[in-house]
């Protein structure tokens, strides 16, 4: 008897351990990830987009001039959105890093205005981040890019019939001292993998992490993009950049 009261106690007590190490992981990443914050937006992915101007109004504006409305407020689609920074750390000016100093030092006229490049463009900037259908974090396989063969995401074709590879990063949890690791059962992150031309494999250095995953319109998922990568969400943008480059010339 004593030794299954013994056996019980620690079983236990190794459940009370690994509820506290998971309890101790750091809280604030399931914020970044977007997981603990109401999802439903009540309206449709648009008007989302315009309740938050601070973060979306100029991709709201882009929805527009590329005459897409419809979609964005129809149907079931998942978009990968990239926020206002995105966009505009992609333009620039003539003094900081981007397209606007490009074009000014080949001589062409810079954008003043969203509106100064044409819709088919736009077109071409968001159909590559628009995917049939609804889906959440939970939808997508996982991704381990220390292990591909093993976890390696998923494959999907994009509006554009681009392909991009998408999948989830189970991260580890780690307590606070850093003594114990439990594999993949920290925070989990939604990342998307553009395949760019010439390329057939997945690319680390081309993913791009979302920034808050799962938030939920009425017709379809949105997951933002993280911007502060920009060393990766500009590459989103290179044909785009080519395209406008041929317009001005």
């Amino acid at each position: 008897m004593k030794k299954i009261i013994f056996n019980s106690k620690k079983i236990l007590f190794l459940g009370l351990s690994i509820f506290a190490l998971l309890a101790s992981c750091a809280k604030d990443d399931y914020y970044i990830d977007g997981g603990l914050a109401n999802p439903h937006f009540d309206g449709t992915m648009l008007e989302y987009f315009d309740s938050k101007p601070r973060q979306f109004d100029t991709i709201a504006q882009i929805i527009r001039l590329a005459e897409m409305e419809e979609i964005f407020s129809t149907g079931d689609i998942t978009f990968f959105a990239p926020s206002d920074d995105c966009i505009k750390r992609f333009i620039g000016t003539i003094n900081t890093d981007g397209l606007n100093r490009d074009l000014y030092n080949s001589l062409l006229d810079t954008i003043v205005n969203l509106s100064d490049v044409s819709p088919e463009i736009w077109q071409a900037y968001l159909t590559p981040l628009i995917f049939k259908s609804k889906k959440l974090l939970a939808d997508y396989p996982q991704v381990d890019f220390n292990l591909l063969n093993v976890h390696g995401g998923q494959n999907y074709i994009s509006e554009w019939q681009t392909v991009s590879n998408i999948g989830v990063v189970f991260n580890d949890a780690v307590s606070a001292d850093g003594k114990s690791v439990l594999k993949y059962l920290g925070y989990r992150q939604l990342n998307f993998t553009p395949f760019y031309a010439n390329s057939a494999t997945i690319d680390n250095n081309n993913t791009i992490p979302v920034a808050s995953s799962d938030i939920q319109p009425t017709n379809g998922a949105v997951h933002v993009l993280d911007y502060t990568r920009r060393d990766r969400t500009i590459r989103l943008t290179y044909e785009i950049r080519q395209l406008i480059f041929d317009s001005k010339r």
